[in-house]
């Protein structure tokens, strides 16, 4: 089940997008929300906190919290997490996949360390190249617990979006992810993998998704083709 802050973040981003507070409005004060949500004004605090990372609210210290103007959406803005295959969509691609193996291996120090694991455990690595319009576009390479998947990963035939197999068929939901941004070297084996024209480059995103609790699950590799996704950050001061 989700924490309280994100539920009470959810239901007032959706109280927004319905209109009931319009741009340039004030939220009513912690206190008034804790009370109806029934809830600490700390737990209120850390939901508006989420909202004003989202760029729904700005809190100005002593006077309030606003509604403002959301940001125009950019294909692929690297603020919102998405799984690779709400990544294609979103690029206007028809989604299809090649896939490539799954296998349970002993991990490599970096992955035990990343996903937190005992020396004694094992891990799932599922690669498989993503397709878009029968192209390849995507290679990715994802490192899971075995403890954490039961057994259909490994004999189901086509896992579709990761995301969605973790939250329905193993009860886990993922909630935030820390991203490396990488340019691989054009030997890199998985790289090559996608270099099907002389204009193709390649991005590398080195992704650790947590969960609500903030236990580390998946550790992923995702490689996109540059001259089909275009990567955007939004910065602010």
């Amino acid at each position: 089940m989700k924490p309280l802050y994100i539920r009470i973040k959810e239901q007032l981003a959706s109280n927004i997008q319905a209109g009931k507070w319009k741009s340039g409005d004030r939220l009513p004060p912690e206190v008034v929300l804790a009370t109806e949500f029934e809830v600490s004004r700390e737990t209120v605090r850390s939901a508006i906190r989420l909202l004003e990372e989202e760029g729904k609210v700005y809190v100005r210290h002593g006077v309030g919290t606003f509604i403002v103007n959301p940001l125009p959406q950019t294909p692929n803005s690297l603020e919102k997490l998405m799984s690779v295959t709400s990544m294609i969509t979103h690029a206007g691609l028809e989604d299809g996949e090649k896939r490539e193996k799954i296998k349970v291996i002993k991990p490599i120090p970096e992955w035990r360390n990343l996903l937190q694991l005992t020396s004694d455990e094992n891990v799932v690595i599922h690669e498989r190249i993503r397709t878009a319009d029968s192209e390849p576009v995507v290679f990715s390479k994802n490192i899971l617990a075995q403890k954490l998947v039961n057994e259909k990963m490994i004999h189901k035939g086509s896992i579709g979006s990761l995301f969605n197999f973790l939250k329905e068929e193993c009860k886990i939901d993922i909630a935030k992810a820390t991203t490396e941004i990488v340019v691989p070297l054009h030997t890199d084996r998985n790289c090559q993998k996608l270099l099907i024209h002389p204009e193709t480059t390649v991005l590398l995103l080195k992704q650790l998704h947590y969960d609500y609790q903030n236990r580390p699950v998946l550790y992923s590799l995702d490689y996109f083709r540059n001259d089909i996704f275009k990567f955007t950050v939004n910065r602010t001061i």
